[in-house]
């Protein structure tokens, strides 16, 4: 790979990802958040009390197109709310952006495929909670392999127990597969929520998946310890609630290019700085991701806005509702940008081709579909929809076992916080996408090339 080809690629991304991603995920977070303040936190209260509701209402909000919605639930269980099972849920049934692509271009294989994945996620969901299927097993293998990573954000507590729970190894700890492990998925939110009086803390004795809000150790006090005046700290303030506005007129410059873009059949977009379509892309995803930065890694700071990634269950003002949207939806931009670096850099790298992997014959296509939604982030899978959608090469058998194994943009809140449950979530998203695409691609008839494209 030359670096002028390196260069390219990582303008591209930063464009891209805000675009293509962020914009589309600030209106689904701005969405829930204002629903919460408008309801004074109702929403989440509803979920906590009818937990037997979770896997569905999980499923529901993945399956919106894009991310947003999966990405407002992770939080939920970071803070106890919902289950794990109601991830798995959630996760399982995520649209991803690919579904802008396969609605537009091929709404009946959209229908059929969601649909699926939707249904084939709410009862793995709910088979966890109340089984376990092997959850302990996989939490300790992941466990003993991430034990050398810590410190960090793998958590040593049970993914069972919404990562606040009874640390993995412990007497207490329960054993999913056993009789009693249904009862303390069910209520590990309701014990949890009593004792979390605090969005960050964790009950005594046991190992928290959150880290210590990051505030505790932030600007304000670091800048004390050094002698900076609280003027400089006021000025900070004030640029950084400057920016956060300019951030959401930007955004809404993204969202127009973002549908401009999926209108006109998601074509190849030049960098240019032009009053055009392509400049309005450019200066906007590129515009975008550099407020995004100083959002998640300064302007968080000074805004009250330390714990990117956690519950907000009630919100003072609209400004508050607006101001933690556009926080979510940077963190979601930092590591949106990793993904999208991570995959194009391998696949030019090492010169693979997506192609070559979509196209496998027979059983192996579902396979492949589904192996592919383990890659983090939306990238590959819009690339994927769109070797179905415009150029039908791959069948629709894979494209609903990529529909229930990919987890979008959703995974990368738990993976900035929880490591260890976004890795063993992702995994069991992987095994219902595998049993329903072998069974859609041996048992239905449609489940060839080209189906539901419109003609």
């Amino acid at each position: 790979m030359l670096p002028q080809d390196a260069l390219d690629i990582l303008i591209v991304s930063i464009r891209d990802g805000f675009v293509q991603v962020s914009a589309f995920v600030a209106v689904t977070v701005l969405l829930f958040s204002y629903l919460q303040y408008r309801t004074s936190g109702r929403i989440v209260t509803f979920l906590r009390n009818h937990r037997r509701m979770q896997p569905i209402a999980g499923a529901l909000l993945g399956l919106t197109p894009g991310c947003g919605g999966a990405i407002v639930a992770m939080p939920l269980y970071i803070r106890g709310t919902i289950s794990f099972g109601s991830v798995v849920a959630t996760l399982g049934a995520t649209a991803g952006d690919s579904a802008f692509v396969i609605l537009a271009i091929a709404p009946g294989a959209g229908v059929y495929a969601y649909g699926l994945a939707f249904a084939a996620s709410v009862a793995f969901g709910y088979a966890i909670d109340h089984w376990g299927l092997g959850v302990r097993r996989i939490d300790a293998a992941v466990e003993r392999v991430a034990a050398v990573m810590r410190p960090g954000n793998v958590a040593a507590s049970s993914v069972v127990a919404g990562g606040h729970g009874t640390a993995t190894g412990s007497p207490e700890a329960p054993r999913p597969g056993d009789a009693g492990s249904a009862a303390v998925a069910r209520s590990s939110p309701a014990r949890l929520d009593g004792a979390l009086s605090a969005p960050d803390a964790a009950p005594a004795g046991t190992a928290s998946s959150c880290p210590p809000p990051s505030d505790a150790s932030g600007p304000h006090e670091s800048a004390d310890a050094s002698g900076t005046t609280d003027g400089a700290s006021g000025v900070l303030t004030t640029i950084s609630h400057v920016v956060h506005l300019l951030w959401w007129g930007v955004a809404a410059a993204g969202l127009v290019a973002g549908v401009m873009y999926l209108a006109r059949g998601a074509p190849e977009v030049t960098v240019e700085v032009a009053p055009t379509f392509f400049g309005l892309f450019t200066v906007a995803g590129v515009t975008g991701t550099v407020l995004s930065f100083y959002l998640y890694f300064v302007g968080r700071h000074y805004m009250d806005e330390a714990g990117a990634g956690r519950l907000r269950e009630r919100f003072g003002s609209a400004y508050e509702t607006f101001q933690h949207a556009a926080m979510e939806t940077s963190m979601v931009t930092v590591w949106v940008l990793a993904g999208y670096l991570l995959y194009e850099y391998t696949m030019g790298l090492f010169a693979l081709d997506l192609r070559a992997l979509s196209t496998m014959a027979g059983v192996f296509a579902p396979a492949a579909g589904a192996a592919l939604g383990l890659v983090p982030g939306c990238t590959p899978q819009i690339i994927f929809a769109q070797l179905y959608a415009v150029e039908e090469v791959i069948p629709f058998s894979a494209l609903a076992a990529n529909a229930i194994s990919q987890d979008g943009d959703a995974l990368f809140p738990l993976m900035a916080i929880d490591m260890k449950a976004a890795l063993i979530a992702t995994i069991y998203t992987t095994i219902p996408a595998l049993v329903v695409g072998a069974l859609v691609y041996y048992l239905w008839p449609f489940a060839r090339f080209g189906f539901g494209v419109l003609g």
